[in-house]
């Protein structure tokens, strides 16, 4: 097991009950951003270039939270670089798609909203009409310049709905070829122009609790940090940007619809703004869903802050199978989708048989599709395979696998293989093997969304018409590991306006509360619309925030010379 180091030196969670303002303070701000990932720099940098002081405070002992080992694509409709190579990416059509995919069984096309909710809709609009200029902003004053990714298509563009199906993902500029790198790019060229522009960054400051005053407003925070606790006043705002509860496990199990493993949201994700608002009255909505992705079930047991879910499944001559040793779904999905499958209910025994799936692989897919790009987990010989089972006979394999799972019977729900699961595994192979030589996958239509070609990751020279098949070998050596589902991080929190206002249980904006990212709640509902549905709609988000941040009015104190460290 890795031996990890603790995420923040700034301690545990504390209670969360708002503090009154009369005590001395030791900093004042314009704007206070909590978070500094992938959402909390651009807050903070859109709020600084309106001319505020901004400090963010960030709970780890470093920033850059899950944005930081992220591709970092980030998907904007109707981007400039579509606008000049002539991609119509109409407002009409880019929010019906949006309403299509994210509640499907209310989307209507002949009604006004689609089928949504006001509050839905108007968040659908938002991020067509301010993730451009976000990114614009972010790129003009080389916080993120970008490349366009025109050929990227979206992961529905076989749908109707879908008017432009290619051509709304942006990548930080310096990312590699792969474009598997641009979290750590971004990180660092957006790190650098808050430090090039005055926004001052304090990391081992874990925000526990606002500071209220008694008609309700917002006018600061406590942190507490390795040094004891600190009272930083907000003249204008205080805006969360902290985060799913990924790695709560209370709240994972008791808010999530299922029992979804915790994945590669930054460690530090634990949802701290959840007490924090619910204390202050706020209401809460789309908690049972995340952003998710499959990936290797060691290691996510493996604990390792480093890990990233498996966002491109690998191989042609490679299937996932049940403990009975049948194929259940098409290994290419998309991995939001893919990981729905891991948590079927199977009613007539009250348990979760896919909880656990077995990829299996050959010898010609370890050598023509190992990769450590995009948590793949076919990995080169000489990197970490720990997570990777081998054996030269199927029959070997399968008493690997078996006492694999036997190791993780208590997190599986004592998972084992079926006593036909090598005959199983036998005519599934064969049968694969026939779609793989026709190039036709008659069981689950594989490789036959753009996507899933897109995604197939590296292959042999001798592919086929179908680039994500090719006959399994009937000699070994043989390979598996243990797939799970986990989250990528959550989605759901606080319900918040289009320009981020925290809501309380009446509808009414918490004066002086905002919040951006996953820390809030989404209106995506269980969608993942594209690759950098996550980031594009954030950084939209994060501007329209710290634009209102912006208007509210200055607050002066009597205690003025209180803030002065």
């Amino acid at each position: 097991m890795t031996v990890n180091k603790p995420i923040s030196s700034a301690g545990p969670r504390e209670t969360a009950r708002p503090s009154p303002p009369e005590r001395p303070y030791q900093s004042e701000y314009d704007v206070v951003v909590v978070g500094a990932g992938g959402g909390g720099l651009p807050t903070a940098l859109f709020s600084r270039w309106l001319g505020n002081s901004v400090v963010i405070l960030e709970k780890a002992d470093e920033i850059g939270g899950t944005a930081r080992k992220a591709a970092f694509w980030y998907w904007v409709p109707n981007n400039r670089p579509m606008r000049e190579l002539g991609i119509a990416d109409p407002k009409e059509d880019a929010i019906r798609l949006m309403a299509r995919l994210s509640r499907p069984q209310g989307y209507n096309p002949d009604d006004p909203k689609f089928g949504m909710t006001d509050w839905e809709y108007a968040a659908f609009e938002a991020i067509y009409d301010s993730a451009s200029p976000a990114a614009e902003l972010l790129a003009e004053r080389n916080a993120l310049p970008y490349r366009h990714c025109p050929d990227v298509v979206d992961y529905w563009a076989e749908l109707p709905e879908n008017k432009a199906t290619k051509g709304r993902v942006l990548l930080p500029l310096g990312a590699n070829e792969t474009m598997s790198d641009g979290g750590k790019v971004a990180i660092e060229t957006m790190s650098a122009a808050a430090v090039r522009d005055g926004v001052e960054i304090r990391t081992a400051h874990r925000v526990q609790r606002v500071i209220r005053r008694e008609d309700g407003e917002i006018v600061g925070v406590e942190a507490s940090t390795p040094g004891g606790t600190t009272r930083i006043r907000a003249r204008k705002a205080v805006i969360f940007v902290t985060g799913g509860f990924t790695h709560d496990t209370t709240f994972r199990r008791n808010y999530l619809h299922a029992p979804v493993f915790p994945g590669c949201g930054a460690r530090s994700n634990e949802g701290d703004l959840i007490p924090i608002a619910t204390s202050l009255g706020a209401q809460l909505r789309n908690m049972n869903y995340a952003w998710m992705c499959p990936a290797p079930l060691e290691r996510i047991l493996d604990n390792n802050p480093g890990l990233i879910g498996t966002f491109s499944s690998p191989g042609d001559s490679m299937i996932w199978v049940n403990t009975a040793g049948k194929r259940v779904a098409n290994e290419k999905l998309a991995y939001n989708e893919m990981a729905q499958v891991f948590f079927q209910w199977d009613g007539a025994t009250s348990s979760y048989p896919n909880l656990a799936l077995i990829a299996i692989w050959d010898r010609h897919s370890q050598k023509n599709c190992a990769s450590v790009d995009y948590g793949r987990y076919i990995v080169p010989e000489g990197t970490d395979d720990r997570h990777v089972i081998k054996a030269d006979t199927l029959e070997g394999l399968k008493t690997a696998i078996a006492d694999r799972l036997e190791k993780h019977k208590a997190l599986t729900g004592g998972l084992s293989l079926d006593k036909d699961f090598l005959k199983n595994l036998d005519a599934t192979i064969e049968r694969f093997n026939r779609f793989a030589e026709a190039g036709k996958d008659d069981d689950f239509r594989r490789g036959e969304r753009k996507i899933e070609v897109q995604f197939n990751g590296p292959v042999g020279d001798d592919a086929g018409s179908n680039p994500t098949m090719y006959p399994i070998s009937d000699t070994g050596p043989y390979y598996a590991t243990l797939m799970t589902g986990a989250t990528l991080d959550t989605k759901g929190g606080p319900m918040t306006t289009v320009d981020g206002h925290i809501l309380d249980d009446t509808g009414m904006p918490i004066p002086g509360l905002f919040g951006v990212g996953n820390c809030v709640a989404s209106a995506s509902g269980r969608s993942y619309w594209a690759g950098g549905a996550t980031l594009g709609p954030i950084l939209a988000f994060a501007y329209r925030a710290a634009g209102a941040a912006n208007a509210q009015p200055v607050r002066t104190f009597s205690t003025a010379a209180q803030a002065a460290e």
